[in-house]
């Protein structure tokens, strides 16, 4: 049994909230870069090229990309073979009150939904835990803003709606969102499972690799043929016009219900922040 403390784990939590807010991962700015090149749009080239610039400072002066500095989501793997010294989401939560202080960054997490008092320090964090084989611990840190998590939604659909029905859904919440989330999106989807596992497929979707696609040759072409879709509405960068609405649509599949068709949408800002560590 290998031992992990606490201690360790609100470090690594620490460290990775500030970089998470201060640097976008690679394959988002090659996409931003890639999308700036091909926009048609004058507007929409600018916005682009505007953001690319935005993300270099907040590289080089380590400030966050934008000021929603969101809700922290954290994705633990945690080996049955490791021990954690202590509470593990109090470790995690020490974390994100230290690095969100260390960082200057904005807290924006309220303790309650109707009270609406902040919590500030920007916690808790929105903790998801698996049970893995082995001897390591894996965090992932997603800090989530508002205006991309409020275009979000869940809906029940029935089996005979298909691939048709899931189509006609994505497109109308994308439409419907029009510049709130922050264009150019990522598209995270769930299918399948059950009404509570379908939202935390989609989140998960947010996750994988832009340059990827789903396994299952016919979800990855549903996924190519969404994204073509999206780019088509007109939308664009900040909702100004223009080619460049998405970036990628990814979506997580999982079993379910023979009479039901969960399907939930999970729209990320292009401000796509995630970062992780292996312990």
């Amino acid at each position: 049994m290998r031992k992990i403390s606490s201690l360790t784990i609100t470090e690594a939590v620490a460290d990775l909230v500030k970089e998470a807010n201060y640097i976008l991962p690679e394959d988002v700015i090659k996409a931003i870069e890639k999308s700036a090149l091909e926009e048609e749009a004058p507007v929409g080239r600018e916005v682009l090229e505007q953001i690319l610039l935005n993300n270099q400072v907040a590289r080089r002066e380590k400030m966050a990309v934008c000021q929603d500095t969101g809700i922290v989501v954290v994705f633990v793997e945690l080996g049955n073979e490791v021990y954690i010294e202590g509470d593990l989401y109090e470790a995690i939560n020490t974390g994100v009150r230290k690095g969100y202080q260390e960082g200057y960054l904005r807290t924006s997490v309220v303790e309650s939904p109707l009270k609406r008092v902040n919590t500030g320090d920007n916690t808790p964090a929105v903790v998801h835990l698996q049970l893995v084989p082995g001897d390591k611990l894996r965090l992932i840190v997603a800090p989530k803003g508002a205006g991309s998590e409020n275009m979000s939604l869940v809906k029940m659909l029935k089996p005979a709606d298909g691939k048709e029905g899931i189509r006609k859904l994505v497109l109308q919440t994308v439409k419907e969102a029009g510049a709130n989330p922050c264009p150019p999106i990522i598209v995270g989807i769930g299918l399948g499972g059950t009404f509570e596992k379908a939202a935390l497929l989609a989140k998960e979707a947010l996750l994988r690799p832009l340059e990827d696609s789903n396994p299952d040759p016919e979800i990855a072409e549903l996924e190519k043929s969404l994204l073509a879709d999206i780019n088509k509405l007109g939308i664009g960068p900040q909702g100004l016009g223009g080619r460049s609405t998405a970036l990628a649509v990814k979506i997580n599949t999982f079993p379910c219900h023979i009479a039901s068709l969960p399907v939930a949408i999970n729209i990320n800002c292009h401000v796509a922040r995630h970062k992780e560590i292996v312990i």
